[in-house]
């Protein structure tokens, strides 16, 4: 399998990450960067908004974007999430679509993210909910950020440091989890990011709480055709708040196993 790492290059975290994998890397005539695990493109439209990659590059198996991160709050993180809409598309994709997410993937960069924290002081390592574009890949695709203000995003050792850990994932064979699709929490959920790191579940779609009013059957339908991998379903049971009752039976009538945490 050979994934394509992507990077903007507008985007300073994603193309600093981007020029240290870079460096032992050879260039072909397509812009392509070919590694021994991996190939590098940096792109030169936003990363949110590249659902064309899939036409152009299907011979893929999945996308991994290298980005920034931004909050309003301006703690330093360090975060990997899904793609996906669940209703309006503000931020790139379509309007109530999620991408094909990239649970195993996430679960052993979050783990060697953790064990690697002492290179990370002040940082915080989380999950994120899934959000933005790009949404129309039919391939697996993941986010890996750094943030989250330009002091972080120019940080070109702190950047390296990151890019050396996706590096060392990518390098290795990828072990299998079972894959659970999670409803519920905030958008930092701590639950969900526990259950990567220290749980034996690896985690699809993760659908929070501020989302769940726009979850109907057509929705989950959509959901769990993209999580085609999952067979379990993760609700933060107080993370649901007046969604408790609405989410409970809508998956009572699918053939995921439910579990509360």
């Amino acid at each position: 399998m050979v994934e394509l790492l992507v990077a903007y290059k507008d985007d300073p975290a994603g193309y600093n990450m981007a020029k240290h994998l870079a460096s032992n890397m050879k260039k072909t005539s397509d812009d392509i960067l070919r590694g021994t695990h991996y190939d590098l493109l940096i792109i030169s439209t936003p990363a949110i908004s590249a659902d064309w990659l899939g036409e152009q590059y299907d011979n893929y198996d999945g996308f991994i974007f290298l980005s920034k991160h931004a909050s309003e709050a301006g703690i330093p993180a360090l975060t990997c999430h899904s793609t996906g809409n669940f209703s309006q598309a503000m931020y790139g994709g379509q309007d109530s679509q999620v991408a094909v997410p990239h649970p195993d993937l996430q679960k052993i960069y979050l783990q060697t993210l953790y064990s690697n924290k002492s290179y990370f002081p002040g940082f915080d390592i989380t999950i994120e909910a899934t959000h933005h574009g790009p949404t129309m890949l039919s391939k697996p695709t993941i986010f890996v950020e750094v943030g989250t203000t330009l002091s972080q995003w120019n940080d070109i050792e702190l950047c390296g440091r990151v890019a050396t850990l996706v590096h060392q994932v990518m390098s290795n064979p990828i072990p299998r989890h079972p894959v659970a699709i999670c409803f519920g929490g905030t958008h930092y959920s701590t639950k969900f990011t526990t259950e990567i790191i220290k749980g034996k579940h690896a985690l699809g779609t993760v659908v929070p709480k501020h989302a769940l009013e726009y979850l109907d059957e057509k929705m989950l339908r959509h959901i769990l055709a993209r999580n085609s991998m999952a067979n379990t379903a993760i609700l933060d049971w107080k993370g649901l708040g007046t969604y408790k009752k609405k989410v409970f039976e809508m998956l009572n009538s699918t053939d995921l196993e439910v579990l509360k945490i």
